[in-house]
């Protein structure tokens, strides 16, 4: 019969995970979802060495949901050693290496899903009848921790050609803002320097104008001064034709 788990499988990282399935395990539903909270996003064999503490009572799983009946224990406020569901656990990861070989990968793995779910529970027979017995199922599911490396990888390039997008547009946004306040100060500039220009041909003029009237006044001069001798050789020439005059008399 197929089982549906409850992990959405991206075609990408299918290849790369291994998944096992405990169903109608006589365990405590409680315990198991302290547990599976406990071992998520751990590596396999870390997983294998804590449960194996806690089988021989060595190490204690925190119990953050369930907590009713569970004592302090040291480094947690309230914990428990779950034996019979530990035993259970083992299994299944046990199960998991076996899975990863035959399909062709590393021993390397992390826990990437762990879910308990309460399974139809039975009654007990014989003088407990009317009881009902503990069944829980149980979803593993681990990825390979080269693959979970590339993807890491992957995420980080990622990131960092955001980053440099953002900058890179952040940039642009203020060239274009650059440009726009240069844009505005261009015409003022241009305002500017046509009034420099009018005033400098003004300027220009006005020497012009000056250096025109000063070469005037000499040519004025000259003519006053020419007519001065006109008027002194008349006057010579009348002199000399009166004189020449009487003398014939």
């Amino acid at each position: 019969m197929k089982y549906n788990y409850a992990f959405e499988m991206n075609k990408e990282n299918k290849e790369a995970l291994v998944k096992v399935v405990g169903r109608d395990l006589n365990i405590s539903t409680k315990q198991a979802i302290e547990i599976c909270s406990f071992i998520k996003k751990m590596p396999l064999k870390k997983a294998r060495n804590v449960l194996e503490r806690v089988e021989k009572k060595k190490l204690a799983i925190p119990f953050k949901r369930f907590t009713e009946g569970a004592g302090h224990k040291r480094g947690m406020s309230a914990g428990k050693y779950p034996v019979l569901a530990s035993k259970q656990f083992l299994k299944l990861l046990k199960a998991l290496e076996a899975n990863a070989q035959n399909k062709g990968l590393s021993p390397e793995l992390r826990i990437i899903h762990a879910c308990a779910q309460q399974a139809p529970r039975p009654f007990h027979y014989g003088r407990k009848r009317r009881i009902k017995m503990k069944r829980t199922h149980v979803e593993l599911i681990a990825e390979e921790m080269e693959f979970v490396k590339k993807e890491e990888k992957k995420e980080k390039a990622g990131k960092k050609a955001r980053e440099e997008g953002r900058k890179a547009e952040k940039r642009d946004e203020k060239k274009v803002e650059t440009q726009e306040d240069v844009k505005k100060e261009l015409p003022e500039k241009s305002e500017k320097k046509a009034e420099e220009k009018k005033e400098i041909k003004k300027e220009t003029k006005k020497v012009e104008v000056k250096k025109v009237e000063g070469k005037k006044e000499p040519e004025k001069k000259r003519e006053g001064k020419e007519a001065d001798e006109k008027e002194v050789r008349k006057e010579n020439l009348a002199a000399s034709s009166g004189k020449g005059a009487g003398v014939k008399k």
